[in-house]
C-alpha cells in the first residue's frame, strides 16, 4: 500500500488547479499541436510532429503523477495542530545565530514546499532540524554550504 500523502486544504486546491489546467488547458493545445503537424506531411521527418508528440507523453506523465498522488492525498485539519512545538504547518521564525537576521520558514509536506518562498519541506534539511522544536530552542544544521546555527524565536498558525 502507497504511503499517504499530507497536505493543507490550501494544497489540495492546488493541486486540484494544477491538474485541471494541465487536462483542460495543456492538453487540448498539444492535441491541436499534434493534428497541425500532422498535417504538414511525411511523419518521419516532420521534427515538429515528434517534438509534439514527445511534449505530449511529457504531459500524460505529468497528469498521472498528479492522480497517483491525489489517491493518496490525506487532508491535514491544521486548525487541530498545536503551535507549542513546530508542527506540520507551523510558521516558524529562526533568528540566523552568524548575523541576527531573522527568517520565518512555513514547515509543510514535500508536496507543498516552495523553497522560493520559504515554504519548506519537513523533509528538507533545514524543515527536518527545526520540526519538532520549542521557542528558544538553538539548533544546527548542515547543508552544503556549510552549517547554520539558528535559534527558534517564534511559532505560529496562518
Amino acid at each position: 500500500m502507497s504511503e499517504h500523502i499530507y497536505m493543507s486544504k490550501d494544497g489540495l486546491l492546488k493541486l486540484e488547479a494544477e491538474l485541471k489546467r494541465l487536462k483542460y488547458e495543456e492538453r487540448p493545445k498539444l492535441v491541436a499541436e499534434i493534428k497541425r503537424t500532422r498535417e504538414l506531411g511525411d511523419l518521419s521527418e516532420n521534427a515538429e510532429y515528434h517534438a509534439a508528440k514527445e511534449a505530449q507523453v511529457h504531459l500524460e506523465r505529468k497528469i498521472s503523477d498528479i492522480e497517483f498522488r491525489f489517491s493518496r492525498v490525506q487532508l491535514v485539519d491544521t486548525s487541530e495542530i498545536p503551535d507549542d512545538k513546530a508542527y506540520l504547518y507551523a510558521n516558524v521564525t529562526v533568528k540566523d545565530l552568524s548575523d541576527g537576521e531573522e527568517i520565518i520558514y512555513k514547515l509543510v509536506s514535500p508536496d507543498e514546499a516552495e523553497v522560493d518562498k520559504d515554504i519548506i519541506s519537513i523533509q528538507s534539511p533545514v524543515g527536518a532540524a527545526i520540526l519538532g522544536k520549542e521557542v528558544g530552542d538553538k539548533i544546527q544544521i548542515k547543508v552544503p554550504a556549510g552549517t547554520i546555527k539558528y535559534e527558534i524565536v517564534k511559532i505560529s498558525r496562518d
